[in-house]
């Protein structure tokens, strides 16, 4: 099993071109245009279009995707790297063709989808011709899908779906919603619930509100669903099966997020860097206060070593590893993420002082992505539950009342073990 570091040559050189891309022609979108799925802006389309073009005709369109669903079947080493910058630019995704929740939910409706429901839903979000929403979350359960209280109840050949989902981002642009309801209340908790496929444009769907947070635009959903009626045949997969088919989307999904991140965090290091070599105060450079050297170094090292950590997992997975497999890898990229965003990012702030609070400046926005992706996909408290449970799965308990690893035992099975050649050298 071959280690290393390199990136292959050729595969740099799109990288390269990527960067360049993204630097020149899609970080200034952010400046003057709003929500980044809100495809039917006239503005998105004569400015964001032009640039999806660019990227199809470079081969580099939906490269999570396999080729014959007109992406490049990269593997996630590939993918982590190509995120790693696009996700400086809040259109970077949409303009490659990566964008969450759609990615997600392409993976979804390629795994489990019928021919019908792959030609009518994602045929049009792959070429970005719609936006989907992915409604799992609810306002009473948060981030524990076993208390989902929406319900789907077939009627004749119908089901009809009634409740409320929380945080169903996108919901407003969306052209059709992945939603999970409990179809079979009496089944065991991760077996109640199924997944269905629903044309926003069914009767009795309402956006109550639209959230939003510091430096994002409102694109956060409370909505309430009202005997809403859709066909048998809407069921994605099998019926009882919601969790499998939401599980299908995490894994790489929460690596993506993950490289995006660094991608900010890369970021706010760069810019903390700048300020601390044009800065002066005190009579010298901030970039020679040894409190500032220290910021910078433990935001370098905080960075690499989160990087390695998201190129390992990754690798894994590229190399037969499944993403239950890579449970404890994800759940810890999962969990370290928001923490090294929110530590770079704050200490970019502090020490542009109080030009890095305005919004003249990304640094308070950074940070509350941060407590943004702690939260999302499940908070980080979760996450290092399951770590800690896959690790202490793989320990034996010690035998006897004492550590396994007593100093006196251990010196003693030592001596046991070299009893002969301490003898002969006697």
């Amino acid at each position: 099993m071959a280690w290393g570091f390199a990136t292959d040559p050729q595969f740099q050189k799109e990288l390269d071109w990527i960067d360049g891309f993204v630097k020149d022609e899609v970080e200034p979108l952010d400046l003057v245009l709003g929500a980044e799925h809100d495809i039917h802006d006239p503005r998105f389309k004569k400015l964001v279009r032009p640039l999806q073009k660019q990227v199809q005709e470079r081969g580099l369109w939906a490269c999570h995707l396999n080729p014959e669903m007109g992406g490049k079947g990269f593997g996630q080493l590939k993918l982590a790297l190509i995120n790693e910058v696009i996700g400086r630019s809040r259109f970077g995704p949409i303009v490659f063709g990566a964008q969450a929740p759609d990615s997600g939910n392409a993976d979804v409706l390629a795994a489990f989808g019928t021919p019908d429901q792959k030609k009518l839903y994602l045929e049009p979000l792959l070429a970005n011709e719609v936006v989907s929403c992915f409604a799992l979350t609810e306002p009473q359960g948060g981030a524990d899908p076993t208390m989902i209280e929406t319900t789907a109840i077939l009627d004749g050949n119908e089901w009809v779906i009634n409740g409320e989902k929380w945080f169903a981002s996108n919901a407003s642009f969306a052209s059709f919603f992945l939603i999970m309801a409990v179809t079979d209340p009496d089944e065991r908790p991760h077996r109640r619930s199924s997944m269905f496929i629903v044309p926003a444009a069914t009767p009795g769907i309402e956006v109550i509100r639209d959230y939003g947070f510091y430096g994002h635009i409102p694109t956060h959903a409370h909505m309430r669903w009202t005997n809403v009626r859709i066909p048998a045949e809407n069921l994605l997969g099998s019926r009882g099966e919601g969790f499998v088919v939401a599980q299908e989307r995490l894994g790489g999904g929460r690596m993506h997020h993950a490289m995006r991140s660094i991608a900010l965090a890369q970021s706010a290091l760069d810019k903390m860097c700048e300020r601390a070599v044009s800065r002066v105060t005190k009579g010298d450079q901030l970039g020679k206060m040894q409190m500032v050297q220290a910021a910078i170094a433990e935001s370098w090292a905080q960075l690499r070593q989160f990087r390695l950590l998201v190129l390992e997992t990754a690798w894994l997975a590229d190399n037969g590893h499944s993403w239950k497999d890579l449970r404890r890898n994800v759940s810890a990229v999962k969990f370290v993420l928001p923490q090294v965003l929110q530590d770079v990012a704050s200490r970019a702030l502090q020490i542009h002082g109080s030009l890095g609070l305005t919004d003249q400046m990304p640094f308070a926005s950074m940070a509350m992505t941060a407590y943004k992706m702690g939260l999302a996909d499940g908070p980080s408290e979760v996450h290092k539950v399951t770590v800690a449970r896959e690790l202490l799965k793989e320990t034996k308990p010690a035998e006897g009342r004492f550590p396994s690893y007593m100093r006196f035992e251990q010196e003693a099975k030592a001596y046991a073990k070299f009893q002969g050649q301490l003898e002969r050298s006697e």
